[in-house]
């Protein structure tokens, strides 16, 4: 399982911003935008998809995201043992 988790568009990202000066000094220029983020992975046992989605939420909702200002999604797929 991964999750992403971004800023929202609304909040201001200075990591984002240094890394983007950073680069066009380094002679990448072009870039319009840049915003970090961060990627969890997951490996969790579960019976039921539902039941999956479930501890996931709750993860993100209390632990991964401040969901003041940070967005997140998810996505799994099931591994065949």
């Amino acid at each position: 399982m991964k999750v992403s988790i971004r800023l929202r568009p609304s909040v201001l990202d200075p990591a984002g911003e240094a890394i983007k000066s950073a680069a066009n000094k380094l002679g990448v220029d072009g870039i319009n935008s840049l915003r970090i983020g961060k990627l969890i992975e997951i490996n969790l046992n579960g019976v039921e998809e539902k039941d999956i989605e479930r501890k996931i939420e709750l993860l993100c909702d209390r632990l991964f995201a401040n969901k003041v200002i940070e967005d997140y999604e998810y996505s799994f797929k099931k591994i065949d043992e």
